[in-house]
């Protein structure tokens, strides 16, 4: 991400500014990304992980749900010659 930034400075700044103008650079720019309150990929990744054990979770209360519906229905559906 620097490094096309980097590349273009050079054609403008003296090459022995080249190193500090690039270590400031990189510095300027994590400084920003923490400010952003970025998530990294790993954080994502463990999150999407989470979510999906918990929707696998529902699916299967649902279902559990469904079928105690269905016990219960039966149980106080009245039958014909009661």
């Amino acid at each position: 991400m620097v490094k096309p930034i980097v590349d273009a400075l050079k054609t403008v700044i003296p090459p022995e500014l080249v190193d500090d103008v690039e270590a400031n650079l990189k510095s300027t720019v994590s400084q920003q990304f923490e400010k952003m309150n970025l998530v990294t990929r790993e954080q994502i990744e463990v999150q999407s992980k989470i979510l999906q054990r918990a929707r696998e979770r529902l699916e299967k209360l649902e279902s559990q749900v469904h079928e105690l519906e269905k016990v219960l229905n039966a149980e106080t559906t009245p039958r014909k010659g009661d």
